[in-house]
Order: C-alpha cells, then structure tokens, then sequence
C-alpha cells in the first residue's frame, strides 16, 4: 500500500553554497519550500518518488541587496519563475542509510537532470504521535547550466561568483 510523506517545514532548512571571490563562501537559504515523498510502503524509500518545491522569491542570504539581485533577471527571475522544482526519476541504495537520488531539476526555463546523496536519518514518532522521516541531501550543480550565467570579474581578474554551487538540505517528512 502506498504510503504519502509531507515534508515538515518547521524541522527542514535548504541551503546552498557558493565561492564569492574564489576565497570565502556565501551561504544561502531558501525559507520557502514544500515537498511530498510517496512510497509504496513506509519502510522502502528507495520506492520514493519524490516532488520538491522552492519558492525563488524566499532566498535569504542576509543581505537584502544581494538578494534582490539574486531574485532579478540576472539570476533567479523570480518574478516570471517563482519556482524551482525538482522531481525523482530513481533513487538508488548506496550502503545501509545512503542512497542516490536521482531527478529532474528545473530552475527558470531549463531541466536537467542531477544526482543528489541522501543519508537517511531514521524514523520515529514525535511527542504529538506523528510519525516521521528525516534526510540530509547534499550535492553540487553548475548554475550555469541553468541559465544562471551572470558573472563579472574584480580588477585583479578574481571571478566574483564560483560556476559551482552546493546544495545542502535537512528535511524531515511526516506519514500521512
């Protein structure tokens, strides 16, 4: 029987990473996001078919000017794309607690396919009965890729912004 996982907002966090001057990184959050996993029972998730969402517009990197200009059409182009989506295509075992979770990522008008590894927290019931999964996911993309191709260069000739980007994410989903 299949079973429906609804992400957990309160309990989850996506970050990602990237080098600014290649000598520091900038962490980044997106605050918005929603995400279901559905199983075709509550103990295999390697059955997951998994659909995320983020929000472009809840970027947060604690600076508001950098991040106006990250929702702009220079990056994210939140206004004409609101979201990006990643949806599973499979999802392999790597050892006991790790898998591969292959997809479909769409950021703006471009799909492609990523693979991210998943380490599987557990599971267990919380102090309110509600049954629950927890995630850490992590993996890199080039933005470029992606459309996201601004970039300008210091003086010295330093690139102000890394091709590559790290994604980070923490998330627990609850049984339905």
């Amino acid at each position: 029987m299949a079973t429906t996982w609804k992400l957990d907002p309160t309990h989850s966090e996506v970050a990602f990473k990237v080098k600014h001057l290649v000598i520091t990184t900038v962490t980044g959050y997106f605050r918005s996001f929603d995400g279901t996993v559905v199983t075709e029972d509550e103990t295999d998730f390697t059955t997951g078919k998994v659909n995320f969402s983020i929000d472009t517009s809840s970027i947060d990197t604690n600076q508001p000017q950098r991040d106006e200009h990250l929702k702009s059409a220079d990056f994210f182009n939140a206004g004409q794309y609101p979201q990006i989506t990643f949806v599973s295509t499979s999802i392999d075992k790597k050892g006991n607690d790790e898998f591969l979770l292959h997809g479909d990522l769409t950021v703006g008008d471009i799909t492609k396919p990523i693979t991210l590894n998943v380490e599987f927290g557990g599971t267990v019931t919380d102090p309110y009965g509600n049954f629950k999964a927890g995630f850490e996911v992590a993996g890199k993309i080039s933005r470029k890729e992606f459309g996201l191709t601004w970039s300008a260069v210091t003086e010295a000739g330093a690139v102000v912004v890394s091709d590559e980007v790290k994604i980070q994410a923490s998330v627990q989903f609850v049984k339905q």
